[in-house]
C-alpha cells in the first residue's frame, strides 16, 4: 500500500535533505527514494516550485565537462522547513494517538452501539 505524500510535506522532505547538504537533481531524487517512490519528473517541479517561492536558490558547477545544477536551502527555506517540521510533528501525534489506542481494546462499558 502506498501512502500518497502532499505537496506541503514533498517540499519539507526536500527542504529537509537540501538542509544537510547541497544536491544536484538526480542526487537529490535518489536519497528522496529511499524514503518515498519520487521520479525525477515529479522532483523537478517541486525544485522549480521552491526555487520561486526563494526557498531554494540554484547554482551550477562543472562536472565532466558539463555544469551540473545545484539547489541549495535558503534562510526563508530554513525557516519554512521549520513550519513544515512542526505542522509534521502535531499531524503525526495526533495519529499516533489514534493508531496507539487501537492496541488497547474497549472495555465492556466504553462500547459503543450505533
Amino acid at each position: 500500500m502506498k501512502i500518497q505524500v502532499s505537496a506541503d510535506l514533498l517540499d519539507g522532505l526536500v527542504l529537509a535533505l537540501l538542509e544537510r547538504k547541497d544536491y544536484y537533481g538526480y542526487a537529490l531524487t535518489q536519497d528522496m527514494q529511499k524514503a518515498i517512490t519520487i521520479s525525477e519528473s515529479t522532483l523537478y517541479p517541486v525544485l522549480r516550485r521552491l526555487k520561486k517561492d526563494q526557498f531554494v536558490e540554484t547554482y551550477d558547477q562543472p562536472y565532466h565537462g558539463r555544469n551540473r545544477r545545484y539547489y541549495r536551502i535558503t534562510s526563508a527555506g530554513e525557516s519554512h522547513l521549520a513550519r513544515v517540521k512542526q505542522v509534521w510533528t502535531d499531524y503525526k501525534e495526533s495519529l499516533d494517538s489514534i493508531f496507539e489506542a487501537s492496541n488497547y481494546p474497549l472495555k465492556e462499558d466504553q462500547t459503543h452501539d450505533f
